[in-house]
């Protein structure tokens, strides 16, 4: 359960930043785009740690990936 809140945690900080290096976009004009940047720097940097995240928790069996079903020739 722990693991399912951490990913839902850092999927809302990724899209927080998405959004905060939209605004920096639209509204700082006068400044340079330093802070667009780092925003999104941050949204990249959790993004792997996601990616990470979910490949150590499937590994220690707290969250299970799923896979398509085979199918048999007949």
């Amino acid at each position: 359960m722990w693991g399912k809140i951490i990913i839902v945690v850092l999927l809302l900080a990724i899209v927080f930043n998405l959004f905060r290096g939209l605004f920096f976009l639209v509204k700082d004009k006068d400044r340079d785009k330093k802070s667009v940047v780092n925003s999104l720097s941050w949204r990249i940097g959790l993004s792997i740690l996601l990616f990470l995240l979910l490949f150590v928790l499937n590994y220690f069996g707290v969250v299970e990936f799923h896979s398509l079903p085979s199918v048999k020739p007949e």
